[in-house]
């Protein structure tokens, strides 16, 4: 226990709280940047470095026995092999989006995987001030549209969306960030996200974790579950999607 007397954080209080302070450290820095008149690439690297830093340190204090898995450490920390506690965290999700201003669509990640199954995870978007936590679990929004709505990549339509497009004749949006994506359906914005194009473990860990608490289905393309902390951290595709699209958006890839 705190030497204060107060109650130590739980795994979600500190997933949340990270989330949220990672995001604050982000704004404040990328408005500093831009306003000094610091290119792009400047600001971006910034962003990777003060996000990464404040995260390591953190759990490092906080969970000091705990294994972690990062974009910006990539596979350095081995000891997440032998660990039932491994933080799987991208200390900013969205890079290129950060650092055009003015964008929203970038996130921070973090999640917590116990053994065979998450044990905590928080995104936050920091640029619109919001977080989402898998305890308490964010609210099943309802679905009123007549068409679903799928999002898919600023810069590319994945081909397995195509085909979910085509086959429940979708309305289309774009996003930046997995993070930004798959929030996108906890807020009840969107319907489906289907991305093949490949990603790694801590792009999709916390955003499958809170769509997983909010009631959302989470897998693999081909449906089956997706299970992280694999000894490579290459994890190409990734379905988020409303319970009862499930089917016909498996059905539209595969026939």
């Amino acid at each position: 226990m705190p030497v204060d007397g107060t109650a130590p954080e739980t795994d979600a209080e500190l997933a949340t709280r990270l989330a949220v302070q990672t995001g604050q450290i982000l704004v404040k820095l990328r408005e500093e940047l831009f306003g000094q008149g610091a290119s792009t690439w400047d600001v971006k690297d910034a962003g990777d470095a003060a996000a990464q830093a404040f995260l390591a340190r953190e759990l490092h204090e906080h969970r000091p026995d705990d294994a972690v898995l990062s974009e910006e450490e990539g596979k350095t920390d081995q000891r997440r092999f032998t660990s039932d506690r491994v933080w799987i965290i991208d200390p900013l999700d969205g890079t290129r989006e950060f650092g055009e201003p003015g964008r929203f669509d970038w996130a921070v990640h973090v999640a917590l995987w116990t053994a065979d199954r998450f044990g905590a995870a928080a995104v936050s978007l920091p640029a619109i001030n919001a977080v989402f936590s898998t305890d308490p679990a964010p609210p099943h929004p309802v679905f009123e549209r007549e068409r679903p709505r799928l999002v898919t990549s600023r810069s590319r339509a994945p081909y397995s969306a195509i085909l979910v497009s085509e086959g429940l004749d979708c309305d289309a949006v774009r996003l930046g960030s997995a993070g930004a994506k798959a929030m996108s359906l906890v807020m009840g914005e969107a319907d489906i996200y289907v991305h093949d194009g490949g990603m790694y473990q801590w792009d999709s860990a916390a955003p499958a974790a809170v769509a997983l608490a909010a009631g959302f289905h989470v897998s693999r393309l081909d449906g089956s579950p997706i299970v992280y902390n694999e000894r490579d951290p290459w994890l190409p595709d990734f379905i988020v999607c409303r319970p009862e699209l499930a089917e016909p958006v498996l059905k539209s890839i595969w026939g």
